[in-house]
């Protein structure tokens, strides 16, 4: 499906317009970065049993400790923007955010949000008469949601720069 833009009665051919194409609604991102985090979660278990318990050596927790590093990030960035999507409050944001560091603390979570609909609905692209849609935060949601490619540029090099620093100060703990 293409998107037309009509400007003085000329139409001009667009990209496909991507949320027709792939639809992830909220509550999909959410889960699937959620799981993601569970499962880098356990591979960095499995690396810290292989290093300290088998004595294999340090790839496991090096490869398991960078994946969850990386999906840890994401989803501390992915509950945030699931906070000014679905309205949340500051507690229960910091609360999300805080259940990554807890080993598989994300999938309860999950559950728990799926129960009170606080996942439910799609995306913000429009304002509301809802007060709180009318923030500064809230405009740059929706102006960032119809710009499927450049929002998601966005979070990604944000990803990048924040494991960038975090690296530059070194691993978790030091070095061994």
């Amino acid at each position: 499906m293409w998107r037309q833009v009509c400007d003085d009665d000329v139409y001009h051919p667009t990209v496909p317009d991507l949320w027709s194409v792939i639809h992830v609604s909220p509550r999909l991102l959410f889960r699937s970065v959620a799981i993601a985090e569970a499962v880098t979660w356990s591979l960095l278990i499995a690396g810290m049993l292989m290093k300290y318990v088998l004595r294999v050596g340090e790839v496991g927790v090096q490869v398991g400790g960078f994946l969850h590093g990386v999906v840890f990030i994401a989803f501390g960035m992915t509950a945030v923007l699931m906070a000014v999507n679905q309205h949340w409050g500051p507690r229960l944001t910091v609360v999300a955010v805080a259940t990554a560091i807890v080993p598989f603390g994300t999938i309860p979570l999950d559950r728990w949000l799926e129960k009170r609909g606080l996942l439910d609905g799609s995306w913000r692209r429009t304002r509301t008469d809802d007060p709180r849609d009318q923030t500064r935060v809230s405009a740059m949601l929706r102006w960032m949601l119809v710009r499927p490619v450049l929002f998601t540029t966005v979070l990604l090099l944000g990803l990048v720069a924040i494991l960038t620093t975090l690296l530059s100060v070194g691993p978790p703990g030091g070095t061994s």
